[in-house]
């Protein structure tokens, strides 16, 4: 369970977001602007609440009560941008064990070869991420995030970036990692596709303010409905670029 309860604020911009979110794959939708970003943000410690707590699996992660605010390389959460953020020095197979060198041996989770097969990328272990496609890219981040073996994975528009065919060439990845994998997710969309394909329920966030009454299983009509295009330049006056 993720519970949280914090207020963030950054120039004109204000973040609330009080709910209890259960174990399963959890997809956020919104318009644009509307704070998404910024919510997985918090949650992955990258950026610090004013107020509030969030605690995960019963580990406090933040509390502006006690002080207490767990760096992010503590708090074992993998974060996937629209653009994979593959260090371009390396090779894929680089990229893949970066994390998974820096993690404990103990709390490792899945091997190299679990990624590889999971997400189709074996042909690609000695490529840069110049030489490969935006869909390959996105896996790679996905197999780097995953090799990490995170205890949350937050996803942040995985396929925006993506043409209808890559899209349709990746969806299916993450619909394996949900059923093979069973790791935790925040998954941030736009895609009424993607939120059927891969979400057990969806929270809509709306200027900045998310709770547990947004909290919907994705076959209720209310999800679904929730799902379809949003006006994406709702609440664009915000913060540019820190959704």
């Amino acid at each position: 369970m993720l519970r949280l309860d914090v207020h963030f604020s950054r120039g004109a911009f204000q973040l609330r977001a009080e709910v209890e979110v259960p174990i399963g794959v959890t997809g956020i939708f919104g318009p644009s602007g509307c704070g998404k970003s910024t919510l997985l943000a918090v949650v992955a410690g990258l950026l610090q609440p004013q107020r509030g707590c969030i605690t995960f699996e019963g580990e406090t992660f933040f509390d502006a009560s006690t002080g207490v605010n767990l760096p992010a390389w503590r708090r074992h959460v993998a974060l996937v941008f629209q653009d994979g953020k593959l260090f371009p020095h390396l090779s894929v197979r680089q990229n893949l064990l970066y994390g998974h060198a820096r993690r404990d041996p103990a709390a490792r989770r899945f091997k190299l070869d679990d990624a590889i097969d999971l997400l189709g990328i074996g042909s690609l272990l000695e490529r840069r991420p110049a030489q490969l496609s935006g869909g390959e890219r996105q896996r790679v981040a996905l197999g780097r995030a995953l090799l990490y073996s995170p205890r949350l994975l937050l996803l942040d528009e995985p396929l925006a970036a993506l043409d209808e065919a890559l899209k349709a060439q990746i969806l299916p990845y993450l619909v394996r990692l949900k059923r093979e994998v069973g790791l935790p997710m925040l998954y941030v969309t736009h895609s009424r596709a993607e939120l059927e394909a891969v979400a057990d329920r969806v929270m809509t966030m709306t200027s900045g303010c998310l709770d547990g009454q947004s909290l919907s299983d994705t076959g209720s009509p209310q999800a679904l409905n929730a799902a379809r295009p949003a006006n994406s330049m709702h609440g664009e006056n915000h913060v540019r670029g820190v959704e």
